[in-house]
């Protein structure tokens, strides 16, 4: 016959065990928060750069003197400050479409084709109105821009609303449609016929570009965009639609049973999206490139959705975010002179929004102890 464990000691282990669940924690899902704290996005910038730290080492590289070549290059000197902004300027109006349906809550990550269809619409003002002065020119191209744009919301829009088509997927392959436009255009009916087979539009006359300050390249656009800005920190905070847009953003149901037309605000919202993107189109090519052409965006849409989250969709934040990757580009291309490739800043970009992404999901739980 077995022994049966004395009362004492079966008493021993239960409260040991006891004692065990009491100390031990577990993770759970905190359901009041929200969104990550403020510091988490610093800490999560600053794990980024120590990661791509370990790459520049390992191509024998100094990541400090890396570090500190790209910051003199985009803040350091008079040039490179109006380059930084010059970049700053399409993050920023990008970022704003973008944390502007953001608000309600809807994944607008179609600014790239949202940009190029604005750079589209301000072209063909040049291609079929081209004798106007610039004081007509310049607001007709602002109002094809908007409208291109615009559309390019919509599109994203409508499916969504009417046969609840996610936003993600309709907003991507929309850019892919706005690129494969362009290249059509400036590869056959809108090629320059003078321009020795480059795949781009004829320049611009003086007349449809922006004007820009002094030597550099800073254009109007940048006022613009900080108009832009205004407009949109006062209608969210202090108008009755910015209101609705923050409460259904928080909490859809509760829109709904005030009274407030989710679907009609959906639609609103993604054609001012796309329309402040259109914007970004038309300041790059009368700003920038004075004419459309083959690869005219590196990316600032996408970029733009790293833009927005950074700054928590704050319109002051917005600005401060877009001249931080503004010159993360510029500062891209100074450390080429060190023997590393521009796309450094794409590698560091790319770090960051993982971080971002991993900072927010970890922010999300708390650690609670068991008992």
């Amino acid at each position: 016959m077995s022994e049966q464990p004395a009362a004492g000691t079966v008493s021993l282990d239960k409260t040991a065990s006891e004692t065990r669940r009491r100390l031990s924690f577990r993770f759970e899902i905190d359901p009041a928060r929200k969104e990550s704290p403020w510091w988490m996005t610093i800490v999560s910038i600053v794990l980024a750069l120590l990661a791509c730290a370990i790459f520049i080492a390992a191509n024998g590289k100094n990541p400090w003197l890396v570090y500190e070549k790209m910051f003199r290059g985009a803040f350091m000197s008079e040039f490179g400050i109006t380059e930084t902004l010059v970049k700053a300027i399409p993050l920023l109006l990008c970022g704003l479409g973008v944390a502007i349906a953001y608000r309600i809550s809807v994944w607008n990550i179609g600014a790239e084709g949202q940009f190029v269809a604005g750079a589209i619409g301000a072209t063909a003002v040049t291609v079929y109105l081209p004798e106007m002065p610039m004081s007509l020119t310049i607001p007709i191209m602002i109002v094809f821009a908007v409208v291109a744009g615009g559309i390019w919301g919509a599109l994203t829009a409508l499916p969504k609303v009417y046969f609840q088509v996610n936003e993600l997927i309709t907003s991507l392959m929309l850019n892919y449609v706005a690129l494969l436009l362009l290249d059509y255009l400036v590869f056959d009916p809108w090629k320059d016929p003078k321009g020795f087979n480059f795949p781009g539009t004829p320049m611009f006359t003086d007349a449809q570009m922006l004007p820009v300050l002094g030597d550099t390249r800073l254009h109007l656009g940048l006022v613009f965009a900080l108009v832009i800005v205004l407009i949109y920190w006062f209608t969210v905070k202090y108008t009755r639609w910015g209101y609705e847009l923050r409460l259904i953003g928080a909490n859809q149901d509760a829109a709904r049973n005030a009274g407030i037309n989710i679907k009609k605000h959906i639609l609103i919202v993604m054609v001012i999206s796309g329309a402040v993107a259109g914007i970004a189109g038309m300041s790059e090519v009368t700003g920038v490139t004075h004419r459309l052409m083959y690869g005219i965006s590196p990316g600032y849409g996408y970029t733009a959705i790293i833009v927005a989250w950074i700054a928590k969709l704050n319109p002051f934040g917005l600005v401060i975010s877009s001249v931080l990757f503004g010159g993360l580009i510029v500062g891209g291309y100074s450390v080429q002179t060190m023997g590393l490739p521009s796309s450094i800043s794409s590698m560091i970009q790319g770090a960051i929004l993982f971080f971002l992404i991993a900072g927010n999901m970890i922010s999300k739980f708390r650690l609670r102890r068991n008992g």
